[in-house]
């Protein structure tokens, strides 16, 4: 029966009934706010904690710069005064002997002394170099025996001639014989005249083998020894001596200097120039410009001066680099301060004047 083959289910009081779940969309949206709020937390502590460390941080640094700079400022002053000052032109110099010969041979043979040493300071007609003279003084006497056989012919023919004359005026011959005797006379001495210059150059290259200093000065290397055959002519150099006792200094000088260089040269003045070493800082030698060059460089709008050293203690040597320093003028009666004292603004120059305990500004023209 259809009541009967129903099942029966008990009927649950309001009190036994579990509540009911929340829904889930509700629930997770709450755990994600939740989750939200710590992160945020914990961002902000973070955040907290840098910036205060970057502020003690700056504050430890800054305490000992306040410390510092709120003591007292140490001053030192200095009185101006009137006095003379110089104008100086700085110039980059070479040291060039004023003579350098390169010594070559004029004769050929073979080299039997070499007379100088490595280095050695020469007078000038000191020995240097010995060629073989012997085929020169056999060619030389061979000429000198020529000249003496041909003084001979001519003294003859003048004796001769002496005798014509005497005989002519005693219409003993005729004149053509005369005239005849007075060109004999002439060609002998043309004759000796001519064994007299080949003499002459025999002994010119006999004086070639015995090779001498031709200036003063200091010779280099030995380039040459015993033993070996020189060229006449030939580009080999045998010795080179370069003078250093006077020497001078070439430097550049700007064209834009030039009026105020000139000026002193045309009135005589000799003009003051020190040389100092690579660095600028060591004085080496005081000597004096010499000249000028006739025409400027247009490549560098230079014009190249020479002064003159007497570098007796010989502390130039050729070809140095050296700082040249030229004393153009001297300002009579200007106001000298040290230069650590002027202060530039830009293109202006101020000093501090104390004036009462009090620093003021004033603006200066340094010259």
């Amino acid at each position: 029966m259809p009541a009967e083959s129903k099942e029966q289910h008990p009927v649950v009081g309001p009190d036994h009934q579990l509540p009911a779940p929340p829904l889930p969309s509700s629930r997770s949206k709450l755990v994600r706010v939740v989750v939200w709020v710590v992160l945020l937390l914990i961002f902000a502590v973070g955040f907290f904690l840098v910036l205060r460390h970057h502020e003690d941080a700056s504050t430890s640094a800054a305490a000992p710069r306040r410390g510092a700079g709120g003591g007292a400022v140490a001053l030192t002053t200095a009185t101006a005064q009137r006095g003379n000052i110089g104008v100086y032109l700085d110039a980059i110099g070479t040291v060039t002997p004023v003579y350098t010969a390169s010594i070559t041979s004029q004769v050929t043979g073979p080299v039997v002394a070499v007379r100088f040493k490595e280095g050695q300071v020469v007078r000038k007609g000191d020995p240097l170099i010995e060629i073989d003279p012997r085929p020169f003084e056999a060619t030389l006497l061979q000429a000198q025996g020529v000249l003496e056989r041909d003084q001979a012919l001519l003294a003859q023919a003048t004796m001769d001639l002496n005798r014509y004359r005497d005989a002519w005026s005693r219409n003993a011959i005729p004149k053509q014989t005369l005239d005849d005797q007075e060109k004999i006379v002439l060609q002998d001495a043309g004759t000796v005249k001519n064994d007299q210059g080949t003499v002459q150059f025999d002994q010119i290259q006999v004086g070639y083998c015995h090779i001498r200093a031709p200036i003063s000065g200091r010779v280099g290397l030995r380039l040459v020894d015993p033993g070996n055959v020189v060229q006449a002519s030939g580009t080999t150099t045998l010795a080179v001596i370069t003078q250093i006792q006077p020497i001078t200094v070439i430097f550049t000088v700007p064209e834009d200097n030039l009026g105020q260089i000139q000026p002193r040269l045309r009135q005589q003045a000799k003009l003051p120039v020190d040389a100092y070493d690579r660095a600028a800082l060591k004085q080496i030698a005081t000597g004096m410009l010499l000249t000028l060059d006739n025409q400027i460089d247009t490549t560098t709008g230079t014009v190249k001066a020479r002064a003159s050293f007497e570098n007796k203690d010989s502390s130039l040597f050729p070809n140095e680099f050296v700082n040249a320093r030229l004393l153009v003028n001297t300002l009579q009666g200007a106001t000298l301060i040290p230069s650590s004292a002027i202060q530039h603004n830009g293109t202006a120059s101020f000093v501090y004047v104390l004036q009462n305990d009090t620093a003021h500004m004033r603006p200066v023209k340094p010259g």
